[in-house]
């Protein structure tokens, strides 16, 4: 019998999925899943993120045998797994979504596709997000993504099935191990799988949008107020057309009264326009995984790699709270706002002169919304390494003033500071001896301080790394290459030279594509840092 293959990857759901629907317009599919030790192997996998794609494939399963078909996984490397597949039941046509992944993705997907020319068999690839594959330059882009989102969401026909060969071992989503080496598992992080996602969908889009505006920058506010839909993105569980549809959706049933509702979808909206601009940042460019954008930075910190710094940071023992308290809530939950987001990385590498890579492959296996296109570039806009963004440090002390002024999330995590008096919250390290004392708490160097010390003093640090990276800017050689990066990767409004940027700068609440002017715009201008893209 003649079938096709439809290979799931970060696309864990059947509804609007252009893959499986292709495959099965042409006649019967074998939905598969490959567990693939060597991707679980690479530094930026974590433990929470084999476990969410568990849950996932779980309840996927579930859904195609009420269908009357199943999910079939197998272990192994992609082409191994799809040549022994064929060998024991040939198949018509490979067919998947296209992905934009990391560094072991993209070699494999290289090698799957010699596979098939090898093979004399077609690979169709359709597309997941509004990415563009083999884009020759950003003057379009926007009116594609905005075609792409325009475009009804793609409904399943009835769906044929065929058996896996009886002497293949059958595996199912519940039996499936986490491969040896993975670490870290939080346990108050979210669960995988679509249903969650949807209900995650609703109430955000229901009620929990009146909190978005003004809320999403504070630790506090933000775990309710943000949609809390990135790791369901990220893993495929819901698509993001569907999600766009569905907030242009509950915008127009909005009655003229529900202005804070209002406010909250449209500043959401605006940052879903934001998602797929920066993953095809790494479509367009795979190595700004792993080097620079702008190679004129190049030496930049790679020489001054301080392990200490590293540790104090990874450890959550930077002595500042708001960074240790952040520390400690991403390793409880796998889950931090966009504004500690850009602070972590900003200490790392201003203050701490950490190079973006060791931070970016650790932050990698702490965020569950780990999504490579917008985690590497967003990692080196906040590291200045692009060669396009105005430098923007964020002082973590004034960061703790302005979104935990009363302590209650810096106390929350770091169970030492409910000891110490408003007065010296922000900077503890300044509280005299014998208020140390009279609070029984110690203040100081070593793993048997309460407190620790700064590891370094903020404002001499943030001062000389700035130094240090406007002097690099201002060369004459990394100035001439910013033109070369800005035509490939700045965003344009509509057409050639129109750059935009369409976040303020210093609020939470950014500003949508229609409302932002050409005028007031600029490639120099970043928007609000988006780590791992929390929404």
């Amino acid at each position: 019998m003649t079938y096709r293959v439809v290979w799931f990857k970060r696309d864990l759901r059947l509804h609007d999925h252009a893959a499986l629907v292709h495959a099965a317009r042409q006649g019967p599919v074998l939905c598969l899943y490959i567990v693939e030790p060597q991707l679980w192997a690479q530094p930026d996998a974590a433990l929470q993120h084999f476990e969410f794609v568990r849950e996932s494939l779980v309840e996927l399963h579930a859904d195609l045998q009420a269908l009357g078909g199943a999910l079939h996984l197998r272990v192994g490397s992609a082409v191994q797994v799809l040549a022994e597949l064929h060998q024991q039941a040939p198949f018509a046509e490979l067919v998947s979504h296209m992905e934009t992944g990391n560094a072991f993705t993209y070699e494999r997907d290289l090698a799957v596709a010699a596979w098939c020319r090898s093979s004399d068999l077609s690979w169709t690839e359709l597309p997941h997000f509004g990415v563009v594959r083999r884009l020759k330059d950003r003057n379009t882009w926007q009116r594609r993504w905005e075609a792409h989102m325009a475009t009804p969401q793609t409904v399943l026909p009835a769906l044929h099935f065929v058996s896996t060969p009886s002497h293949t071992p059958h595996l199912t989503p519940a039996l499936l191990q986490a491969p040896a080496g993975l670490h870290h598992n939080p346990a108050q992080r979210q669960l995988g799988g679509r249903r969650l996602a949807m209900e995650t969908l609703h109430s955000f889009l229901n009620a929990r949008a009146l909190g978005y505006r003004g809320g999403i920058s504070s630790p506090l506010s933000a775990p309710d107020a943000c949609s809390r839909l990135s790791a369901y993105l990220a893993w495929g569980c819901i698509s993001l057309r569907e999600v766009v549809q569905a907030t242009r959706a509950a915008l127009d049933a909005l009655p003229p009264q529900a202005s804070r509702h209002r406010a909250g979808l449209v500043g959401f909206m605006s940052r879903l326009y934001w998602h797929c601009h920066f993953i095809q940042k790494l479509e367009s460019e795979p190595e700004i995984e792993w080097r620079n954008m702008h190679r004129g930075y190049d030496g930049l910190r790679e020489d001054g790699w301080n392990d200490a710094h590293f540790a104090a940071l990874t450890s959550g023992r930077t002595g500042w709270p708001m960074v240790d308290a952040c520390v400690v809530m991403l390793y409880a939950t796998g889950w931090l706002n966009f504004r500690m987001r850009a602070m972590l990385v900003s200490v790392a590498a201003y203050p701490l002169w950490l190079d973006w890579r060791p931070v970016g492959h650790w932050l990698a296996t702490q965020f569950l919304d780990y999504e490579p296109g917008i985690h590497w570039s967003q990692l080196q806009m906040q590291s200045g390494t692009t060669g396009i963004n105005t430098t923007r440090v964020y002082n973590p002390i004034k960061q703790a003033q302005d979104h935990d002024p009363k302590g209650i999330f810096v106390r929350r995590w770091l169970p030492h500071m409910r000891r110490v008096p408003d007065t010296w919250l922000f900077e503890p390290w300044l509280m005299p001896p014998e208020v140390q004392r009279h609070c029984g708490l110690t203040v100081g160097t070593g793993s048997e301080a309460d407190i620790p010390l700064p590891v370094v003093d903020l404002a001499d640090a943030t001062r000389n790394s700035k130094a240090a990276l406007h002097a690099r800017r201002a060369e004459p050689g990394v100035k001439a290459g910013k033109k070369a990066i800005v035509e490939k990767h700045a965003s344009r409004k509509h057409g050639r030279g129109a750059q935009r940027d369409v976040f303020t700068r210093d609020s939470d609440t950014p500003k949508t594509n229609r409302r932002k002017s050409a005028k007031s715009s600029s490639a120099n201008t970043p928007p609000n840092a988006q780590l791992g893209f929390d929404f």
